[in-house]
């Protein structure tokens, strides 16, 4: 198979789908690369290395799309790479769906085959493909909000750790998976008090046990999440729901019960966030403000450390990546339950129900798409 690696254009996005050494594992197995030129320059990856891998490094955007049969990216194609997609062509990416129906639309009339990283899931539940990037996120997470709440960046001007004689930060913590432990871990670490909010009483039991002690759990619930934000001086949003849009735990009215300049990170922004006010934004400009609560919803948080996001990316995509070119992404999906949970898009036709029902569009189940 011939697999296409472009070089991603988001705002600010320097991560890379794919490093020279997953160029080599690919070429040894008898398959061929082409790079766009200059696409692993902000992982700090040179065409000279991709070369040595065993790419071939084309000059355009549309080189790469027009030869390749499966396309490997970082974030979802945008409106600019929406021509160059063609039918039948393999998509190999973060999509998420749910959050944009003008991106839905436009791959349901490419034709093309998408297979969404971050609904590729595991028989225990767990997704395998945005768990690293989920953690650089969640670690992130507190590192940013620390940095919004100084006064000059329009925050409290609190610390997040405090100094003796001073009390810490509050930091609220909404989702007790992948993102909202590895954020309470950084913000503890810092010094800070961490509430974790879940639903689920025994992963908070879990979390009790081997959180620092500056780390409390508490019930999800509407009232308890309304009385916690009466302090909070940073909220971290962590809540996913596999393919679907997040719900809303902060909605608008219960912002005026939160602190002038606390600041909210809503990591769940990639699927519409889990606070109603929370709107995408990017690096370049990556906060406003609603009723005096600062809002940090950067949609690509791990694109700011592309050299680590592109390592711990590859490390996930490349075993299932082997296979799509190896088995074909037929016989990969039909053998790989993981991989065909993974598949949103296929000829024309939305094959995962979340994503149809985000915007009320026609789901056609898998075995009958196939057929």
């Amino acid at each position: 198979m011939l697999i296409g690696v472009p070089k991603e254009i988001k705002n600010n996005e320097k991560r890379v789908a794919l490093t020279p050494g997953g160029v080599e594992a690919f070429v040894a197995a008898g398959h061929s690369v082409v790079v766009e030129t200059n696409a692993g320059v902000g992982s700090g990856f040179s065409n000279d290395q991709y070369i040595a891998a065993g790419a071939t490094i084309l000059p355009t955007a549309a080189d790469v799309y027009g030869k390749a049969e499966m396309i490997m990216k970082v974030k979802e194609p945008i409106a600019p790479e929406y021509p160059l997609i063609r039918s039948g062509q393999v998509l190999f990416t973060y999509f998420h769906f749910a959050a944009s129906e003008e991106l839905t639309r436009a791959m349901v009339n490419s034709g093309a085959i998408c297979i969404a990283y971050e609904t590729v899931q595991k028989a225990d539940g767990s997704l395998p493909l945005l768990i690293p990037m989920s953690e650089v996120a969640g670690r992130m997470a507190p590192q940013e909000g620390a940095k919004y709440l100084e006064h000059p960046m329009g925050g409290r001007g609190v610390l997040l750790g405090g100094v003796p004689g001073t009390t810490p930060a509050s930091v609220m913590v909404l989702g007790g998976g992948v993102v909202g432990t590895n954020a309470a871990k950084i913000a503890a670490g810092f010094g800070a008090r961490v509430t974790i909010f879940d639903t689920n009483l025994y992963r908070l039991r879990y979390l009790d046990d081997v959180m620092p002690k500056n780390v409390e759990t508490q019930m999800s619930s509407r009232a308890n999440i309304r009385e916690a934000l009466k302090t909070a001086d940073l909220v971290i949003g962590g809540v996913l729901i596999p393919g679907a849009k997040a719900p809303y735990l902060i909605t608008r009215d219960m912002l005026k019960d939160m602190r002038k300049g606390a600041v909210i990170v809503d990591v769940a922004v990639d699927q519409g966030g889990c606070v109603e006010t929370t709107r995408a934004t990017t690096h370049q400009e990556p906060t406003y403000e609603v009723d005096g609560v600062v809002h940090y919803c950067v949609a690509n948080m791990p694109g700011a450390v592309p050299y680590t996001s592109t390592i711990a990316l590859t490390n996930a995509t490349l075993p299932y990546a082997l296979q799509l070119a190896n088995l074909g992404w037929e016989e990969s999906i039909r053998t790989n339950k993981e991989l065909e949970l993974g598949l949103n898009v296929m000829n024309g036709k939305i094959v995962y129900s979340a994503v149809a029902e985000a915007f009320g569009m026609d789901y056609t189940p898998l075995e009958k798409a196939l057929v």
